[in-house]
């Protein structure tokens, strides 16, 4: 082995052994974090839910109380998405969905929608979302409070008719130069009640495993 073979070898097994080092080095941070992190996330979609839901109309563990639904078109969803059930003694109350506008003008706007057990609108948050600053970005309820305009409407109320913006004949707002953004906001929240009515009767009669099991 001459001296540029044998210098090539070393440079090699040195980089290979940082490379090891490396991912070691990655793998033990990530099990370090992965329970903060995980924890984190879990205490930002209970700030989420809190939100939606008052702390009084529930007692259980909203987040162990999760559940996956197929997919589903009226969802917007491809894949299983998860809903979260809130109980009070014993009784389903609301279900957050986690639900997907499919049709934003800047793309895909992904909701949390909270449906009483009577089948209202407690509650409506955008989550997630790229609309154009300044024009689609008052879907925030940080900055307009057009989105508590769901609160307390149901299928009935407005009917199937108001559940348009007021350009298309129904009775949301849509905002100035920006008609898209709400309608597409409209369209999945009145696709979420449609689910929920249509899965009424399976969604709640959810129990919990130890109630189900007691006398």
């Amino acid at each position: 082995m001459n001296h540029n073979t044998r210098q090539i070898t070393v440079t090699a097994l040195v980089l290979m052994l940082f490379g090891v080092l490396g991912s070691l080095l990655v793998g033990i941070i990530y099990e370090a974090t992965a329970e903060q992190v995980a924890e984190n996330e879990r205490q930002a979609m209970l700030v989420s839910l809190n939100q939606l839901l008052p702390a009084d109309r529930y007692d259980n563990d909203l987040i162990a109380s999760r559940i996956m639904l197929p997919a589903d078109e009226r969802l917007g969803q491809k894949e299983p998405s998860p809903a979260y059930v809130a109980r009070k003694n014993g009784e389903v109350t609301a279900i957050v969905f986690s639900v997907i506008a499919t049709n934003g003008y800047s793309g895909p706007i992904k909701l949390l929608v909270c449906i009483n057990a009577d089948g209202t609108v407690n509650g409506v948050r955008v989550v997630q979302h790229k609309e154009t600053p300044g024009l689609g970005d008052p879907i925030e309820a940080a900055r307009s409070p057009w989105i508590f305009g769901f609160n307390g409407k149901s299928l009935e109320d407005p009917g199937v008719k108001g559940w348009q913006v007021k350009r298309d004949g129904g009775v949301f707002d849509q905002f100035t130069g920006a008609t898209i953004t709400p309608r597409a906001v409209v369209k999945a929240v009145h696709q979420c009640l449609l689910y929920f009515d249509r899965n009424r009767k399976n969604l709640l009669g959810i129990v919990e495993t130890d109630e189900a099991e007691q006398p």
